[in-house]
């Protein structure tokens, strides 16, 4: 199955892209500069793509993440500390950004007569984030088939949709993703804050699934405590 990677340069796209490349045909990553604070991750993106030999196309929708204001993301608000399921966690939603980018790369799959669109959506993003979430996934995958229809056949491909993000951890690890090259902190700084949702999580997975987590974190240890806040919050709210 011929397919591209949609790829941020974040562990969860990384990591497809490298289980791809194991299980079936990868053709190229996209990557998507919408105006986000952390576009340092496009790096980790370009040097997955040259790692594996693949093409890399970023494609520049700047103009169209301007338009879509109100996310700590793309305007001038701060990115929240603490656990990424968590209410605050909402201002860096980035309106329909997920259904942009995979109509994008739909057609790009289809002029380049490829079989899938491969995007690392999974279980962790589906409070946040409603286009991650399974009946987004088949809607958009059902309305592609009829866009297409009599041009080209593309299937969505998204392995990690019912999963979590240790899950993802654990099947980078199984195919050698170097996981210290990959990007999540949504603040872009020198290293991982360790205090946002994105690096949260990113610490907490690897602690689930019992892989050593190689990232250089500025609060290595703040990742704990936001656990159990929101653990404690939960237990409150039953």
């Amino acid at each position: 199955m011929k397919t591209i990677v949609i790829c941020s340069g974040g562990l969860d796209s990384v990591s497809l892209a490298h289980m791809v490349v194991d299980q079936h045909t990868l053709t190229r990553l996209v990557s998507f500069d919408y105006g986000q604070r952390h576009r340092k991750e496009l790096d980790y993106a370009a040097r997955a793509a040259a790692r594996l030999g693949v093409p890399h196309d970023i494609i520049d929708m700047r103009p169209i993440g301007a338009a879509l204001t109100g996310s700590a993301l793309t305007d001038d608000i701060d990115v929240p500390d603490g656990h990424y399921a968590e209410e605050t966690m909402r201002i860096t939603v980035v309106p329909n950004r997920n259904a942009i980018m995979l109509a994008i790369a739909f057609g790009v799959a289809a002029a380049n007569g490829d079989d899938a669109v491969a995007t690392a959506v999974h279980g962790g993003d589906h409070f946040i984030y409603p286009d991650c979430r399974p009946g987004f996934t088949q809607a958009f995958e059902a309305m592609q088939k009829a866009a297409l229809d009599g041009y080209a056949d593309v299937s969505l491909y998204t392995p990690f949709v019912h999963r979590t993000k240790a899950d993802i951890v654990t099947e980078g690890a199984r195919y050698n993703t170097p996981f210290a090259d990959t990007w999540s902190c949504y603040k872009g700084g020198a290293h991982h804050c360790g205090r946002c949702g994105t690096c949260v999580e990113r610490r907490e997975a690897f602690h689930l699934a019992g892989v050593a987590d190689p990232t250089t974190y500025a609060d290595p240890d703040f990742w704990e405590q936001a656990v159990a806040d929101k653990a404690a919050r939960d237990a409150e709210g039953k």
